[in-house]
This record gives C-alpha cells, structure tokens and sequence, in this order.
C-alpha cells in the first residue's frame, strides 16, 4: 500500500494488503477491504464502501456526487460488493437523500466507460457492456447483462438472468429471463442460452417459454395475461417471480414485436 506517488487521506481504511498504482487519489470516508487492486490514475471519492478483491483500473472516478441538481451536499454512499471488476474510465455517483446510497453487487464485471448515476441498485454477477449509461434509480437484478452501447432510462428495472442486446434504448421494465432488443425495446424471446449456462434444466426454460408466450404472443393484453397465468400455470418459484415483477412495474414492461413492425423492419 505504501505507494510514494499515490494520495491516501489519514482517514480512510484502508486494508494493508490493498495495492494502489501510482496517482491513485483516496478521498476522506472511503473503506476499501483487502485484496483489492487500484489502477493508476483512479480517483475515490467521499463515501465510497469497496470490498474483497475488486479490481478498479486506471481513470475510473468512484464515489464523484451525483448529477443531480437536488443533490445538497448530504452523506450518501458508494457500495461495491467483492470480487467486482471496474474497468478503464467508469464513473460511479453516489446517493442522493432518497436512497442514500448506489449499490453494486458481488462478481460484476462493468466494462470500460460505464456510467451508473445515483441511487443505482445492481445485484451479483451483472455484466454491463462498454459504454453502458445507467440513468438515476434503476435496479438491475442477479446475472442480467446489458450489451454496449446502451442507455437505460431512470426509475427502470431489468429482472434477472435478462439479456439486452447492444446499442439499446431501454425506456421500459424488462421482465426475468428475457431477451430485450430493438427499437423501441421489445421482448426478443427468452434468454435461454444464458440460462442453460445458469444450469436450468430444458423442462424448466420451457416452463418459462410457456409464461411468455402467453404474455407476448397469444394477444393478451398484460393484465389478461397474468390472470391466466395466475389461474392456469402451475405455480414455480419461476412463475410467481415473473408475475412479482409485472405487477410491481411502476413503468410498464416492455412491449411484444408485433407483425407490422416485423413488415415495416
């Protein structure tokens, strides 16, 4: 840790066997825990929380206020869990008052020139693509991953073992298990290949291919769909998180690829 080039503040905890690069800049309030790795040229900011072997690289700005005008200068937080990889150039805000604090889970990997603004909540093993831009408030669940590219509006959720596709525009809640794409973003079919991947059996993704068919294929609306779902499919833990999530989408979930559009594209 004794690094000459390298700015470490009295007060932030620093665990000893953390290794920091030359023109690291560690600000007052910051725990970062042991085994991790800090790039050249980083800089943390107040209130960020950094656990177990994460590797931050060189430029990534962590803990910066957020960009939000009602920000009046409260003691929020950063959290980052273990084992996370923040590459070249990510900028990570703090909370503001209505959160208090921007979550990262364990076992992320946010790749270079990443963007994730306040009040955040990422879960475990959430992969976000280069140049990903995460808006303020935006939850994204365990194992979702999100191309390059692309920008996701704030107050959204994107549920687990989601996969959206590069350069996407994502405006709507984005359902578990799913694969989301195009323009605007629509239901693309169901992530089954990152779910075998997962260990879900054949038995199972087709449990969850039935779920969705009848949400975006059969011509229900959503509110239909989930009735039937409710009365007719026997209920999995599967199920009832797919129905959770629909109901508790403050924006709507995103939409079916219709027949027009598929004659117009």
């Amino acid at each position: 840790m004794n690094q000459p080039l390298a700015y470490v503040h009295p007060q932030a905890k620093v665990a000893k066997n953390v290794v920091i690069e030359p023109f690291v800049n560690i600000e007052k309030n910051v725990e970062i825990e042991e085994g991790t790795w800090i790039g050249s040229n980083v800089t943390i900011m107040e209130g960020a929380r950094i656990g177990k072997n994460c590797r931050i690289f060189p430029g990534a700005v962590i803990s910066a206020i957020p960009q939000d005008l009602k920000y009046n200068e409260e003691e929020t937080l950063v959290r980052i869990g273990d084992h996370t990889t923040i590459r070249e150039y990510v900028t990570v805000n703090r909370g503001t008052v209505y959160n208090h604090e921007t979550v990262i889970g364990n076992n992320c990997l946010l790749m270079a020139y990443v963007h994730i603004a306040h009040d955040c909540i990422i879960g475990d093993n959430v992969i976000l693509g280069n140049a990903t831009n995460l808006a303020g408030h935006i939850q994204i669940d365990d194992y979702a991953i999100l191309g390059g590219m692309g920008a996701v509006h704030q107050f959204v959720k994107i549920g687990m073992h989601v996969y959206v596709g590069g350069g996407s525009l994502v405006r709507k809640d984005v359902p578990p298990f799913t694969k989301a794409a195009r323009e605007p973003i629509s239901y693309a079919g169901i992530n089954s290949i990152g779910l075998r991947r997962k260990g879900f059996s054949n038995e199972r993704i087709n449990a969850i291919q039935d779920i969705y068919r009848l949400i975006y294929l059969k011509g229900y609306n959503v509110s239909q769909a989930v009735a039937i779902i409710e009365a007719d499919v026997p209920a999995t833990r599967d199920r009832d998180d797919i129905l959770t999530f629909i109901q508790k989408s403050t924006r709507g979930i995103m939409r079916g690829y219709s027949k027009l559009e598929k004659r117009n594209g």
